[in-house]
């Protein structure tokens, strides 16, 4: 990929930024900064320069509408925070206040436009559609940078078509999220152990199935282990289940089997009647019961703590560690023991341990766990597996050097 030293002295340059600023909010406070903290290196960098940056992001999922509730404002004043210097913050993303903001910069300043998304072409199928708003977008500058990773996966204006525009490159962030899962998918260290959980076994699939062919242990827990457990013929009373995916996890099993390799699932898990996520309780008393006897009328919300056990002495015997998903309900207080006890065995142990964003990198943070007890906290949950699929991703594609 095309890098920073590819653009040359940037110095006095007006210079487009493409920035994951997509961060969860509780009315204007923004909860975890932690992809804000992740664009630092790169703004600096080019701030230190003299670049006169413009900063691009989004918020949520809009859907081409104007939403104060999905505003970057918060971000903008996080972000001056962090940065120790004001960072201007356009009212709109491609109208008088984005081009004013961004003409008005001096060298070593920096503005922030308003929610890409708030356009709807941004998202849009029609690739003319896209490059039109793309136009607009190059407007803000004469050069791009890409440093959005938890969005490269995405064909978007202000992601793909911009790069085809305006001299292009990765920033810090993209590139060490390519050379880290680059390394644990073609090189890493052994023995090494993938960690999977989340609600749905349809959405990694094809991540096993890649995965497979390099790590030495797959451990499954979350919602998707009931899919697996039931591929072993245990009964999982009312626990998550894709029943048009247990033949699928059944054929995984016997692949691993076949090959030398384990797939670790629970041996025990925390049962209650239900739960009420948006509230955060639970239906009934929580209790732990062998994956032989889940009660009918029960579902599985987070692994047991034999499990636990179990799942931690294979991460402290790893020299590589890639976890993506949480092992329960980890929002809940008293279904987060499974994902507490991986967030553990990784902080404490001396594995090259990469965490692949989403709902895990909060996780860990909730727990008050710092950022330097693990190797990597990748910035895209959603890029991440697509990129240990070994999909193409569309917005790295575009920086290719050859392109």
């Amino acid at each position: 990929m095309r890098t920073l030293s590819d653009l040359g002295d940037l110095r006095g340059k007006r210079v487009v930024i493409r920035c994951d600023f997509n961060v969860p909010l509780k009315g204007e406070e923004i909860t975890d900064d932690g992809r804000i903290r992740a664009a630092l290196p790169t703004l600096e960098a080019l701030l230190g320069q003299g670049a006169r940056v413009t900063a691009m992001a989004h918020l949520g999922r809009p859907k081409g509408k104007r939403d104060p509730k999905l505003s970057l404002a918060p971000v903008a004043k996080r972000l001056a925070d962090l940065l120790g210097q004001h960072v201007e913050f356009a009212t709109d993303t491609v109208g008088l206040s984005a081009l004013k903001a961004s003409a008005n910069l001096n060298d070593g300043e920096i503005a922030l436009v308003e929610n890409a998304r708030f356009e709807p072409a941004e998202t849009s199928k029609d690739d003319a559609e896209r490059m039109e708003l793309a136009k607009k977008y190059a407007e803000l500058g004469n050069y791009f940078v890409s440093d959005g990773f938890g969005v490269v996966h995405r064909k978007q204006a202000s992601v793909y078509d911009i790069a085809k525009l305006l001299p292009s490159a990765a920033g810090e962030l993209v590139g060490k999220e390519v050379s880290v899962l680059s390394k644990i998918t073609h090189d890493p260290e052994r023995p090494y152990v993938v960690v999977l959980g989340g609600a749905k076994v349809a959405d990694k699939l094809a991540v096993i199935d890649n995965l497979l062919k390099v790590a030495d242990t797959l451990i499954i827990g979350g919602g998707m282990a009931y899919t697996f457990l039931r591929a072993q013929g245990k009964q999982v009373g009312g626990s998550i289940l894709d029943a048009s995916k247990v033949d699928a996890c059944r054929g995984y099993l016997a692949d691993a089997k076949a090959a030398g390799k384990s797939i670790l699932l629970p041996v025990d898990v925390r049962v209650a009647k239900g739960m009420d996520l948006d509230a955060r309780t639970v239906d009934g008393p929580v209790s732990v019961v062998s994956v032989d006897d889940i009660p009918a009328d029960q579902e599985g919300l987070d692994i047991g703590p034999a499990t636990e056990k179990l799942f931690a002495e294979q991460i402290a015997g790893a020299r590589t560690v890639f976890w993506n998903g949480p092992a329960g309900v980890s929002e809940i207080d008293e279904l987060a023991n499974g994902t507490r006890a991986i967030a553990r065995a990784l902080a404490t142990g001396d594995a090259f341990s990469v965490i692949g964003g989403g709902d895990s990198a909060a996780a860990v943070r909730k727990f008050g766990y710092t950022d330097d007890q693990f190797s990597w906290i990748s910035t895209g949950g959603g890029a991440s597996l697509e990129y240990l699929e070994g999909k193409e991703l569309p917005g790295l594609a575009v920086l290719d050097k050859e392109n």
